[in-house]
């Protein structure tokens, strides 16, 4: 089992470069890939049934459906290709690269098919080179509306993020001042008793409070995990015997980056809404394991009585805990809730291999 380091000033501040965010990251995603295929269709099907096509509209259609699909992919490709070096360029930069990219692959399909049927079928009205830059032009024109969509797509996101980084600074703002009061009460009735819990309980405090205070938007996830453990040896040592803890988690924990305060809020949602209310108390339980290429964090807590009256919450921990994860793993990752036989279970999973 892991015994978890104390934070304090000896551990490094990780570099949260490694997990910025670029807007070209969103392309590599299942759900953007499905809507540039969705797209490139949509351009061929009005192509197809546009004034002055000559011919089978549906052999037209097929047509344009492959050059444009070949197109995109192709596009799609370089971009992936080039993806490490256009990381340290600014979104600006990033879709002009991106257009270019288009236009280049444009360029190649038409040379490619030139190449193909110039022996075969008679040149077009107005030639080679009309029907080229009519081509170019239409790949320009589609590649400056799809720059101006990712770009409004990607500064909308930028701005859920922050907001979700402003509501987790309110949401720590209102949580501390009370779980402080306890903490502080819980420590003077030890002072005099038992002197070694309390020293226990401030450095606990001590550790809990300068990470939740410190700007690092990330931590290494043994961290995180050891916030949520300085938190609920505070909690303990309130709640005493109502409060029983179970801790499955392996010595060895993969290198990951998480959000600062993932794990704890979800400790805390489970000692307010599972053991506070409860006359008996009950158990709350951290394990760690690997599911299917993700490693899954599980926090449970059991229920109280039915006739327990529990505040029902804001559910603003659980969502800004939700949001951050997904932002921070491009959506790959996630948080679930579930109840089973008396049990409520929170489970975050979080790729293990991080994104390009």
């Amino acid at each position: 089992m892991m015994t978890s380091p104390r934070l304090g000033t000896r551990m490094p501040s990780p570099s949260i470069s490694s997990t910025r965010l670029s807007p070209l990251d969103t392309l590599w995603q299942a759900s953007t890939i499905i809507w540039v295929l969705l797209a490139g269709e949509a351009l061929a099907a009005v192509l197809a049934i546009a004034p002055g096509v000559t011919g089978d509209r549906l052999t037209s259609f097929g047509v344009a459906s492959l050059a444009i699909q070949w197109v995109f992919l192709t596009a799609m490709g370089l971009l992936y290709l080039l993806r490490r070096w256009l990381a340290a360029f600014s979104p600006p930069v990033l879709a002009q690269v991106s257009l270019a990219a288009l236009l280049v692959s444009t360029w190649a399909f038409l040379l490619l098919a030139w190449l193909a049927v110039r022996d075969v079928l008679l040149p077009p009205t107005g030639g080679w080179q009309i029907l080229a830059l009519q081509i170019s032009a239409i790949a320009l024109i589609v590649g400056l509306l799809g720059v101006g969509a990712f770009q409004a797509q990607w500064r909308a996101k930028q701005l859920a993020v922050a907001a979700e980084h402003a509501k987790l600074q309110a949401l720590q703002a209102r949580i501390q001042p009370h779980f402080l009061f306890n903490t502080l009460n819980t420590g003077i009735s030890l002072l005099h008793v038992k002197p070694d819990l309390a020293e226990q309980l401030l450095l606990d405090l001590s550790d809990l409070f300068r990470a939740a205070l410190s700007s690092r938007e990330t931590l290494p996830l043994d961290e995180d995990l050891a916030l949520a453990r300085r938190y609920l040896e505070i909690e303990q040592l309130r709640l005493g015997d109502r409060l029983r803890l179970s801790w499955e988690v392996p010595d060895s924990l993969p290198a990951l980056q998480v959000p600062t305060l993932s794990i704890q809020p979800l400790a805390e949602n489970a000692i307010r809404h599972g053991i506070e209310p409860s006359t008996t108390g009950g158990e709350v339980s951290i394990g760690v394991t690997v599911v299917d290429g993700h490693l899954q964090i599980s926090v449970t807590n059991t229920l109280p009585p039915a006739s327990a009256h529990v505040s029902p919450g804001h559910q603003v921990g659980l969502s800004s805990v939700r949001a951050r994860i997904h932002a921070a793993t491009q959506g790959r990752g996630q948080v679930d809730t579930r109840t089973h036989d008396g049990v409520y279970a929170a489970i975050v999973r979080l790729p293990l291999n991080p994104p390009q």
